[in-house]
C-alpha cells in the first residue's frame, strides 16, 4: 500500500439568562458517585429590603454548614387558602420554612430519602415487568487486577489475550477456575485462584493476516494480582432492606459475569448486545441499516436481584464494498460520474473513523481505520517509493505489487493511518467491516425508518423479551454456572395501582365547566379556556411556494374562528395582507413584516405572527424562532403546509391552545388546585421547579451543553411556568448557573442565578414568597445522583438564603428518568378494563414495590395513554424530601400534574415542569449562532454569518443572546 508523508496538521415563558460580565464563582468540586405566566423579573436592586417575618425552627440534622446570608427579604404568605403548617416528624416548621443547620458536603454523610411506605390510592391490578429474578450466589466473589504489557487500548484484543490465557492455563495454574473479565483491568473468579500474584507470557496470532500465508504473532506479558473479595453478606442485607448503602463492587461483578457469554456471541455496545442474526437488518438509507439486539443489566430490587432485559435497536453501517456504500450515501451513480466538492465532504464525514478491510489481497484481510479522503482522484496520486524520491503512481503500485487493476480512477482514495504517515487505499479495494455502530446524527428519513423497526406493540415486545431470555439460556451459561447464578425465565408479576384521573376546570361560560379525562385524553368540545387571551394585531408570512394566497387566507380564517370558539378574542383580519417569502430570505421577510405592520398600527407592535412553513424546511424553523425571539421580539406560531391543505378541527384546536398560552393565558387548571385541595401544595405557597440539561449530539465536541430551569408562577393553580436557560461547558451535567455571586464595583458582592431569579419572579407574580419547593430534575443517570443532589441542593439553599436571612423553605428533590429499560405489560391483554386501545397499560398505572429500590423512595408511573409501540413509564426517584410526602401524596401530585400540560388535551408521559425544561433547553439550541449548528443555515437569512459559541479546544462558553422583553412574558411552546 502506498505511503505518503504528510505535514502536521415547549415554547416556555422562557427568559434567556445572559452571562454577566463579572466572573461567576467557580463551581465547587463534588464527590464522584459510588466510585464506579407573569412578567419576568427585571434587574434586581440588590440593596432593596422588603418587609418580612422571621422564620424559626430546626431542619432535620443532616450535617453540613450554614448558607450564605443575603440582603433581599421576601414577604410571608397571606393568601386566603393558606393553612397553618403544623410541626412535622423530624423537625418543626413555622411559616413553611425551616432554618438551615447545614447540608452535607460529602456523599459519605448523605443518605437519600427512605421510602415512607407504599401507596394505597387507586384501583389495584397486576402487571408484568421485564425483570427476571436472579438467585443470589453462595460463592465467594474475588477481584484480581490485570496488567497487560505492552498496553493494549482495544477491549477486543484484551479479551482475546485473556481467552488464550484461560485456554492454556485453566486446568493448571488457574485451578479449574473460569474467570470473567471486564476487558480492561479487572478479572473476577468464584473462589480464589491458587495464587495471589502470577505472571504469564501469552502469544497471540493475528488471525486477520490470511489463511495460507505466514501470520504475525505478538507476545504479551500478563500479570494477575489479587485485589479484594466482594462482600455478598453486605449485598444480601442491602437487598433485604437492612442496609442503605449498595455494595457496588458485588453488583458490578455479577453484571460482568452475566455479560461475559453475550460479549463473545454478539456485538456489545454499552449495556446492549446487537447482532444481524437476531432479526433481519432493515435498510435505513444512505448506507445504514438497523440491527436488533437486547439490553441487559443486573439490578437490586425489593424482590432481590433482578435481571432487566429489554429489546433494543441501533443504526449500524452496512458492511458493503466502499464504492457501493458511497453510491448509497450520495444517492447517485458514482462509477461513471466525477464527484463534486460537496460529495467529497459528505463522504469524508461519513467514513472518518470507520474501519475497513482490504479485498485485493486474497485471503489477507488487513483492517484499517479511515482517517480522511484524498482531494485528488486516484489517477493523479503519486508518492515517493525510495529515498531518492522516485515517484510512482498509486495505479501503477497496485498493479505491480498486487496485480490489482484500479478501474474507477476518477474516485478519490481513502486515507488510513495518522496525519504524519498516511496510506492510500483505493475505494474499490476496500469493504466496510461488519458490526460498526453509526454514532453520528441520523437524518429525518433514517429516524423514521428506525422508529418503524423499534416500534412494537406490547404483546410483541413481551414475546421478543421472553424469546431472548430463552435463547440466552442462562441455565446453560458456563459463566453463570461457575458463579452459581440462576436466572428465572418468567417475567416478574408485580402489584400495581391505577390512579384516578383528576377533574379539570374550564371557563364558566362553556357548556362543560368541569371535565374528567377518559383513558388519559379529552377534547375541547363544549369547553372554553379558563383564561382566554386577546389577539388584536397579527400577521401571516407564507414561506411555502405550494400554498396559494386563497388557501392561506382560508386557513387563517378558520384558525381565528377556532380561537374564538375556544374562548379567546381573536381579530379575524390581519394587520397587513398575507406576505409571501422565500425560505432563504427569512431574516429579510421577518423584518419587512415587522416594520410594515408597525407603520400600519402607528407604532403598536404585533402580538402574534403566523408562519406557514414547507413540510421539509431544514433550518427555517430554527432561524425564524431565533430572529423572532432574540432580535425582533415577535411571538410566533408555525404551521406546516400539510396541515394548511388538510385542515382538521383537532389540529386547529391544538394550535389555538398553543396560541393562548403564548399570549399569557391558561387553557385549564386542576379543579383540586382552585379548590385548594392538593396536599402539600394548596396549604402554603408552593413553587414547582423543573430542570434539565441537554448535551450536543455524539461527535460534536465543540458545542456547549444547554441548561434550563422552569418554575411555576401561579399559586394555587400551578399551571403557568417561567423559565431560564444558559449555555455551559460541553457535556457538563451539573447546572452551573443555579446560584452565583460576583463582585460589582458599586454594589459589592451581588447574588444571582436561575433559582434566585425564579423565586423573585414567583414573588412578583403571586405577591407571596414560596414556602415550599418541589424540584423535578430530568436527565440524571443513577451514577450522577450524589453529584447532582450535593451540588444543586446546595445551590438552592444558597439562593434562598441570599434573599432573606433564615429563609430556607423545605425542599423535595425528585429525579425524573425516561431513559431506562423497565417496561410494564398487562397481565391479560384480553381484559379491556386493564389496557388501552393500543394494548398498553392504562394511564395512571403506578408501581412502587417489588421491582423498585429495596429502601429508597422511588416509583414507576405510566401517566399517559399509548399511541403506538410500548409505553415507557417514567421513573421518579425522590432523593431528598423535607416536606415529608407520603407515597400517595407525591404519586398523585405527579400524576395530576401530567394532565396540566398546555399544548394538548392528553396527559403526558413526564411531569410538565420537567417536560417544559427539556423543551426550553432544546429551543435554546436555535439561539446559538448559526456556524455552531450542524446542518444549519448561513446566518440570519440575509447571507450574514458569525462565529460559533465555542471553538474546538476553547473551553470558554459564549453566552446565549438575550430574549426581547415582550417574548419573556410568554411560555415557549413549539
Amino acid at each position: 500500500m502506498p505511503v505518503r508523508q504528510m505535514k502536521d496538521s415547549s415554547e416556555q415563558h422562557l427568559v434567556i439568562k445572559p452571562h454577566l460580565q463579572n466572573p461567576m464563582n467557580p463551581a465547587k468540586k463534588t464527590t464522584k458517585a459510588a466510585q464506579n405566566g407573569k412578567d419576568p423579573p427585571p434587574q434586581e436592586n440588590h440593596n432593596q429590603t422588603l418587609s418580612h417575618a422571621k422564620n424559626k425552627g430546626r431542619r432535620r440534622g443532616r450535617g453540613g454548614r450554614k448558607p450564605d446570608q443575603g440582603d433581599v427579604m421576601m414577604r410571608p404568605s397571606c393568601r386566603p387558602c393558606t393553612a397553618p403548617l403544623t410541626s412535622r416528624a423530624n423537625g418543626n416548621v413555622e411559616n413553611g420554612c425551616i432554618t438551615d443547620t447545614g447540608f452535607p458536603t460529602s456523599s459519605k454523610s448523605l443518605n437519600f430519602a427512605r421510602r415512607p411506605g407504599y401507596g394505597q390510592v387507586g384501583t389495584k391490578c397486576i402487571v408484568k415487568a421485564n425483570h427476571f429474578f436472579a438467585e443470589l450466589p453462595d460463592k465467594d466473589l474475588n477481584q484480581y487486577d490485570v496488567t497487560i504489557t505492552p498496553e493494549v487500548s482495544s477491549r477486543t484484543v484484551n479479551r482475546s489475550i485473556i481467552a488464550e490465557l484461560v485456554r492454556l492455563y485453566k486446568e493448571s495454574d488457574l485451578g479449574m477456575r473460569l474467570p470473567a473479565y471486564d476487558g480492561r483491568k479487572s478479572l473476577y473468579t468464584a473462589g480464589q485462584l491458587p495464587f495471589a500474584w502470577r505472571e504469564f507470557k501469552i502469544k497471540l496470532v493475528d488471525e486477520e493476516d490470511g489463511v495460507n500465508g505466514p501470520k504475525r504473532e505478538r507476545e504479551y506479558r500478563v500479570v494477575i494480582k489479587f485485589v479484594a473479595r466482594a462482600n455478598l453478606h453486605h449485598l444480601g442485607q442491602f437487598l433485604a432492606g437492612k442496609r442503605a448503602d449498595a455494595p457496588q463492587e458485588a453488583l458490578q461483578i455479577l453484571d460482568i459475569v452475566l455479560r461475559e457469554l453475550s460479549t463473545k456471541r454478539y456485538c456489545p455496545i454499552g449495556r446492549s448486545f446487537f447482532s444481524h442474526d437476531i432479526r433481519t437488518p432493515q435498510r435505513l438509507g444512505e448506507g445504514l441499516q438497523s440491527w436488533c439486539g437486547f439490553y441487559q443489566s443486573i439490578r437490586p430490587t425489593q424482590m432481590g436481584l433482578s435481571l432487566n432485559i429489554d429489546m433494543a435497536s441501533a443504526a449500524f453501517i452496512e458492511p458493503l464494498p466502499v464504492v457501493e456504500f458511497v453510491g448509497q450515501l450520495l444517492g447517485k451513480d458514482v462509477l461513471s460520474r466525477p464527484l463534486s466538492d460537496a460529495d467529497r465532504i459528505k463522504i469524508k464525514k461519513a467514513l472518518r473513523g470507520v474501519k475497513v478491510e482490504v479485498t485485493h489481497r486474497g485471503s489477507v484481510r488487513r483492517k484499517y481505520r479511515v482517517s480522511g479522503l484524498t482531494s485528488q482522484p486516484t489517477r493523479e496520486l503519486v508518492f515517493p517509493v525510495d529515498e531518492n524520491s522516485t515517484m510512482k503512481s498509486v495505479v501503477e503500485y497496485f498493479q505491480e505489487m498486487y496485480g490489482f487493476t484500479i478501474q474507477y480512477t476518477h474516485l478519490p482514495c481513502l486515507q488510513v493511518g495518522n496525519q504524519k504517515k498516511a496510506n492510500y487505499l483505493p475505494m474499490e479495494a476496500c469493504k466496510i467491516v461488519e458490526g460498526q455502530r453509526y454514532t453520528k446524527r441520523l437524518n429525518e428519513k433514517q429516524i423514521t425508518a428506525l422508529l418503524k423497526v423499534t416500534c412494537q406493540r406490547p404483546r410483541d415486545r413481551e414475546n421478543d423479551i421472553l424469546r431472548t431470555i430463552q435463547h440466552n439460556a442462562y441455565d446453560q451459561d458456563p459463566y453463570a454456572k461457575e458463579f452459581g447464578i440462576k436466572i428465572s425465565e418468567k417475567l416478574a408479576s408485580v402489584e400495581a395501582r391505577i390512579l384516578p384521573a383528576p377533574w379539570l376546570k374550564y371557563h364558566e361560560s362553556g357548556k362543560e365547566k368541569n371535565c374528567l379525562p377518559q383513558v388519559g385524553q379529552w377534547n375541547m368540545m363544549n369547553k372554553k379556556m379558563i383564561n382566554g387571551m386577546t389577539v388584536s394585531r397579527w400577521a401571516c408570512i407564507n414561506f411555502s411556494r405550494s400554498v396559494q394566497d386563497s388557501v392561506a387566507r382560508t386557513f387563517c380564517n378558520e384558525l381565528s374562528q377556532m380561537c374564538q370558539v375556544s374562548g379567546m378574542e381573536f381579530n379575524p383580519e390581519p394587520v397587513i395582507p398575507i406576505y409571501n417569502a422565500k425560505p432563504e430570505q427569512v431574516g429579510k421577510a421577518l423584518k419587512h413584516v415587522y416594520h410594515v405592520s408597525a407603520s400600519k398600527t402607528k407604532g403598536k407592535e404585533l402580538e402574534l405572527l403566523l408562519a406557514i412553513l414547507p413540510d421539509n424546511n431544514g433550518s427555517l424553523y430554527g432561524d425564524l424562532k431565533r430572529i423572532c425571539e432574540t432580535d425582533l421580539g415577535l411571538i410566533s406560531q408555525c404551521c406546516l403546509t400539510k396541515h394548511v391543505f388538510k385542515i382538521t378541527k383537532q389540529y386547529l384546536a391544538n394550535v389555538s391552545l398553543k396560541i393562548n398560552v403564548k399570549m399569557g393565558g391558561r387553557n385549564t387548571v386542576l379543579l383540586d388546585a382552585v379548590s385548594c385541595r392538593i396536599p402539600l401544595v394548596s396549604d402554603i405557597p408552593t413553587i414547582i421547579f423543573g430542570a434539565d440539561v441537554t448535551h450536543p449530539e455524539n461527535g460534536e465536541d465543540s458545542s456547549p451543553s444547554i441548561a434550563a430551569v422552569v418554575a411555576s408562577q401561579d399559586w394555587p393553580e400551578v399551571t403557568k411556568y417561567a423559565g431560564l436557560v444558559c449555555a455551559q461547558a460541553h457535556r457538563q451535567e451539573l447546572i452551573q448557573d443555579l446560584y452565583k455571586t460576583w463582585h460589582d464595583p458599586v454594589r459589592g458582592t451581588v447574588s444571582g442565578g436561575m433559582i434566585r431569579d425564579l423565586l423573585v419572579s414567583f414573588r412578583k407574580a403571586t405577591g407571596q414568597k414560596p414556602l415550599r419547593i418541589i424540584f423535578y430534575r430530568d436527565g440524571v443517570s443513577e451514577g450522577q445522583f450524589y453529584q447532582v443532589l450535593l451540588y444543586e441542593l446546595d445551590a438552592i439553599r444558597k439562593a434562598c438564603a441570599s434573599l432573606e436571612p433564615n429563609y430556607q423553605p423545605p425542599v423535595t428533590f425528585i429525579v425524573v428518568q425516561k431513559r431506562h429499560h423497565t417496561r410494564l405489560f398487562a397481565n391479560n391483554y384480553r381484559d379491556r378494563s386493564s389496557t388501552d386501545r393500543s394494548g398498553n397499560i392504562l394511564p395512571g398505572t403506578v408501581v412502587d414495590s417489588k421491582i423498585c429500590h429495596p429502601t429508597e423512595f422511588d416509583f414507576y408511573l405510566c401517566s399517559h395513554a399509548g399511541i403506538q409501540g410500548t409505553s415507557r413509564p417514567a421513573h421518579y426517584h425522590v432523593l431528598w424530601d423535607e416536606n415529608n410526602f407520603t407515597a400517595d401524596g407525591i404519586q398523585s401530585l405527579t400524576n395530576n400534574l401530567c394532565y396540566t400540560y398546555a399544548r394538548c388535551t392528553r396527559s403526558v408521559s413526564v411531569v410538565p415542569p420537567a417536560y417544559y425544561a427539556h423543551l426550553a433547553a432544546f429551543r435554546a439550541r436555535f439561539y446559538m449562532e448559526p456556524d455552531m449548528q450542524e446542518n444549519g443555515s448561513n446566518g440570519d437569512g440575509n447571507g450574514h454569518s458569525s462565529k460559533g459559541t465555542r471553538v474546538a479546544g476553547d473551553y470558554s462558553v459564549k453566552p446565549l443572546p438575550d430574549l426581547k422583553e415582550n417574548v419573556k412574558r410568554v411560555m415557549f411552546y413549539c
